[in-house]
C-alpha cells in the first residue's frame, strides 16, 4: 500500500467514514474495529479520538483497551519478568477476551460486553459491570499484538513504528519486549494484514494507506 502524509485530525475522520461504511462480515448487529499497535505508539490515543468521532456521527461506542484483560502475573511472570516469549503468547488472557468482549457482540449475542477483567497495578480482579452496546454499536478493541488471533474485526488498524522508531520510542524498562514485536512482524505482517496502515514514526506527522474494499 502507498502511503501518503495526513494529519492525525483527517485521519480520524477517514477512518470514522470507514467504520460508517463497513458492515459486520458474519452478519452481527455490531462492528468491531481494531486499532493495533505497539505501547510507544500508543493506540488508545487515536482509538479514543475514532470513538468520539463515531459518537459525534450517532453511533454508540465502547472503547476497550487490552491492558484490561492482562493475565495474573503469576501467569505473566511464570518464566521471569522479562521473557519476550511469555510477552508475546501469554501476557494477554485472549480466551477472556473471546469470552466477555466478542462472544457478546457476535450473531445472537447480547451486547452485553465486559469493559476490563484484571487491574495490574492491584493484579485484583477490577469487578467492573457489564456495558450494554445496542444493536448497531461499535466495539473498537485497542492495544498491542491484536491481529493473528483470529478475533473477528471488521476493520483493522495497525499502527506501525519501523524498528529504529520502536527502540527509541520504547521506555527503558520495556526494551526488553522489542524481540516479540520482531516476532510479530516475522509471524504476523501486521502492516500487510490490517485493513489501514498508518505509519506513526514521528507523531507530529503520521501517513497512512488504506486498503480498498
Amino acid at each position: 500500500m502507498r502511503l501518503e502524509a495526513i494529519t492525525w485530525e483527517r485521519l480520524t475522520d477517514a477512518l470514522a467514514a470507514r467504520a460508517l461504511d463497513t458492515e459486520a462480515d458474519d452478519g452481527s448487529p455490531w462492528l468491531r474495529i481494531a486499532v493495533d499497535g505497539a505501547p510507544a505508539a500508543h493506540p488508545g490515543v487515536p482509538a479514543e479520538a475514532l470513538a468520539d468521532a463515531l459518537r459525534l456521527r450517532g453511533r454508540s461506542v465502547l472503547a476497550v483497551g487490552t491492558g484490561g484483560f492482562l493475565r495474573p502475573a503469576s501467569l505473566r511472570y511464570e518464566y521471569g519478568r522479562h521473557d519476550p516469549d511469555s510477552y508475546y503468547d501469554g501476557w494477554f488472557d485472549t480466551g477472556a477476551l473471546w469470552r466477555e468482549v466478542f462472544g457478546p457482540v457476535e450473531p445472537g449475542g447480547t451486547g452485553r460486553v465486559l469493559p476490563d477483567l484484571w487491574d495490574p497495578a492491584t493484579d485484583r480482579a477490577t469487578r467492573s459491570p457489564r456495558v450494554e452496546l445496542p444493536p448497531g454499536g461499535v466495539l473498537l478493541v485497542h492495544g498491542p499484538l491484536l491481529l493473528g488471533h483470529w478475533f473477528p474485526f471488521d476493520l483493522t488498524v495497525h499502527l506501525r513504528l519501523s524498528p529504529a522508531a520502536l527502540r527509541r520510542r520504547t521506555a527503558e524498562d520495556e526494551q526488553w519486549t522489542l524481540p516479540a514485536f520482531e516476532r510479530y512482524e516475522s509471524e504476523v505482517g501486521p502492516a500487510d494484514a490490517a485493513d489501514v496502515l498508518v505509519r506513526a514514526d514521528d507523531p507530529r506527522h503520521p501517513a497512512w494507506a488504506l486498503r480498498q474494499n
